[in-house]
């Protein structure tokens, strides 16, 4: 796979301020909108974490009002983004603010595309289907992996189809991220190590993608050297700042080179499976990663071959095949280092679950630009790998 750098690209990011402590200025960037009151969406244990304390502080020294909505899940449901559009109408608010994982700010992103349209967040399923721009939208991420505060993704459960769906569009990504380190303190090992392989799967399929180039690479490479580079000494080191400040850096890359680049069959199949069980995505990834790479690994040699390079593995004097070999059992290494040895079957997948699975799998998005064209019968038999 090589890429002409003539070929018309397209490069979308919100204003990105990075450092510790920016959370501390999410006031001026409300003020900036000219927003008198915003609503303020975020999950219980953000709250219960503090770090929803201190943008209240923040909002309060401008006396800029707020309404404090928290009624989110692990996985942001249908229902919920409704609520939050309703109460973002009935306290006249003028912009959204959302501090927590992707859950919240995948939320606040759906809010906002409901009250623009003032229509279900069912109706925007798909590619490109917004055609009102949200409100003014400042996203603040506590943790280092979904880049939902880059990315113009918005991912919602819908429990009643028990499936996730993706709405993708330029105008869902947000106007101001602050990305903090110090947020990211709050994180458990388990939090940190299914975020890392987020991040790090979100590097890896973007690299690879059929819609990559120029613009994406770079950001996809140094994210893999990042995370694969610091993340298990993150872990071990919770309290280590500079390590945070590494995985939140290596997060933010991967995000703007998938939201771009878009993914491909880990995340096409880990948003079916997590809707389907309810499960965290870092946990699915992991599960997948690997066995998607295997089947991908013929369409994009040369591409992959970087992607070993960059993780540390000497390649020199491999053929494609060993490669492929060496690269794949280095991912199940690095997954158990991080703390994942699952499989789905211990999850409670079975062999009846998968034509569900992968009819769902086939109709997102992500499946659109993996490097490698997809049938529901591949899809189902790399399910069936990773039982």
């Amino acid at each position: 796979m090589s890429h002409a750098i003539s070929q018309l690209r397209k490069f979308v990011s919100p204003e990105i301020i990075f450092g510790a402590g920016c959370r501390h200025n999410v006031a001026n960037y409300v003020s900036n909108f000219a927003a008198r009151k915003v609503l303020l969406v975020s999950d219980p244990g953000v709250v219960a974490a503090g770090w929803v304390a201190d943008i209240e502080a923040s909002l309060q020294a401008q006396h800029i009002d707020y309404c404090l909505y928290t009624q989110v899940s692990p996985n942001p449901r249908v229902e919920e983004v409704m609520l939050g559009a309703e109460l973002y109408r009935s306290h006249n608010c003028h912009g959204i603010v959302a501090i927590g994982g992707g859950s919240p700010m995948d939320c606040a992103k759906g809010i906002g595309i409901a009250v623009a349209h003032g229509r279900s967040i069912l109706e925007f399923e798909g590619v490109d289907t917004i055609r009102v721009p949200s409100p003014p939208l400042i996203l603040i991420p506590t943790t280092a992996g979904t880049s939902a505060d880059v990315s113009q993704f918005v991912i919602i459960s819908n429990q009643q189809e028990r499936m996730k769906f993706s709405i993708v569009s330029k105008a869902v990504v947000p106007d101001v991220s602050l990305i903090d380190p110090e947020t990211t303190l709050s994180m458990d090992p388990f939090l940190s190590a299914c975020t890392g392989i987020d991040a790090l799967v979100h590097a890896i399929e973007a690299f690879v993608s059929t819609g990559s180039g120029p613009l994406t690479d770079t950001h996809a490479l140094e994210a893999m050297r990042l995370i694969n580079g610091n993340l298990v000494q993150m872990i071990a080191n919770p309290s280590d700042i500079a390590l945070r400040e590494k995985i939140m850096l290596g997060s933010m890359q991967a995000g703007l080179a998938f939201s771009n680049a878009i993914l491909g069959a880990v995340h096409a199949m880990s948003h079916s499976l997590g809707g389907f069980l309810d499960l965290p995505h870092g946990m699915c990834n992991a599960a997948l990663v690997e066995h998607v790479v295997a089947f991908n690994y013929s369409a994009a040699p040369e591409r992959f071959r970087l992607v070993a390079q960059t993780l540390g593995l000497d390649t020199r004097g491999l053929n494609h095949q060993q490669v492929r070999q060496r690269l794949v059992e280095y991912l199940v290494q690095f997954k158990r280092a991080v703390g994942f040895t699952e499989t789905l079957k211990l999850h409670g997948v079975g062999a009846s679950d998968i034509p569900f699975l992968s009819r769902h799998a086939m109709e997102d998005p992500c499946i659109l630009t993996n490097p490698r064209q997809s049938s529901q019968r591949d899809v189902e038999v790399v399910y069936a790998e990773a039982l």
